[in-house]
């Protein structure tokens, strides 16, 4: 399976906080003949509606929301550190103005259901669930709106139930 492995979700050991957060992750969805991504640091892993489930977030003008609305799926892929510059370029260029495969040299590999990179450490499959956008109406918190949302471009949420997880053979 282009070098990785089939495991179930319950098997991993991780810190989900670390790994969002402070490694960052790719979202990619797309077909083989199109697809975009981008690095997130917002997100989260959990279960929900009797699925496992991944929570990704993306604001409006991101060109990567276009192929997520598109598609069922979408993928989550996970790197070492040494892949750190190829994902702070897909976080900061748009796949619109640029080749991001060609310009971080990341070898996207295209499952049944959603595309993923070959040099990823981990991956996550996933299946849309939901959908719902950021309601600036619903933070209790007063300060979210103004420290992350100062251009007023809240994010679309998607739930995804993870199908399949995938990590290095």
């Amino acid at each position: 399976m282009n070098g990785f492995k089939q495991v179930e979700i319950q098997d991993l050991q991780f810190n989900p906080f670390t790994l969002i957060d402070k490694e960052w992750m790719l979202i990619t969805a797309g077909n083989e003949q199109k697809c975009n991504t981008m690095t997130a640091s917002w997100g989260g892993l959990g279960e929900l509606w009797k699925h496992y489930v991944s929570f990704i977030f993306v604001r409006p003008q991101r060109y990567t929301l276009e192929f997520i609305e598109k598609e069922d799926y979408y993928s989550l892929c996970f790197f070492d550190e040494s892949y750190r510059k190829a994902l702070s370029f897909c976080g900061s260029h748009s796949g619109r103005d640029y080749d991001k495969c060609k310009e971080t040299g990341l070898t996207p590999l295209f499952d049944e259901a959603a595309p993923y990179f070959a040099e990823a450490k981990m991956v996550l499959i996933c299946r849309k669930l939901h959908k719902q956008p950021i309601d600036p109406a619903g933070f209790i918190d007063a300060t979210i709106d103004a420290t992350c949302y100062p251009e007023k471009d809240y994010h679309e949420m998607f739930v995804g139930s993870i199908e399949k997880v995938l990590v290095k053979a």
